[in-house]
């Protein structure tokens, strides 16, 4: 796997197709788990097939997605490795009430990537 910070035209595309159909979804998720105190720090993580990172919160092809979206927090980041400094990634992370953290998994492509929620 390579990890490209820069998300190439490619993944822009599919990703910003798909993000104006699952984003009140996502920020609305994102506001749940941060009103409730499970987390500060939510995640999405997307992937063309299934991954064992989080729980689905939305199946590809069921709002008319090219990606799963499943939805999990810093912490099970951490637990499994795949962030090794928790505070060098808190400070990196946007205010979650105008990005959305999605983690995009994908053959030629795997990171962490902010995208800003749509204006109202």
């Amino acid at each position: 796997m390579n990890n490209d910070p820069e998300l190439n035209g490619k993944y822009l595309g599919t990703i910003t197709q798909d993000f104006v159909v699952v984003a009140d979804t996502l920020k609305e998720a994102s506001y749940q788990i941060r009103k409730r105190g499970f987390s500060d720090f939510p995640v999405f993580p997307i992937a063309k097939v299934q991954t064992p990172i989080g729980k689905t919160l939305i199946a590809r092809g069921e709002m008319a997605t090219n990606w799963h979206y499943n939805v999990t927090y810093l912490d099970e980041f951490v637990q499994r490795k795949l962030v090794s400094d928790a505070d060098e990634f808190k400070k990196a992370y946007k205010d979650p009430d105008e990005f959305c953290c999605l983690f995009v998994i994908d053959d030629e492509f795997t990171n962490f990537v902010f995208i800003p929620y749509p204006n109202e």
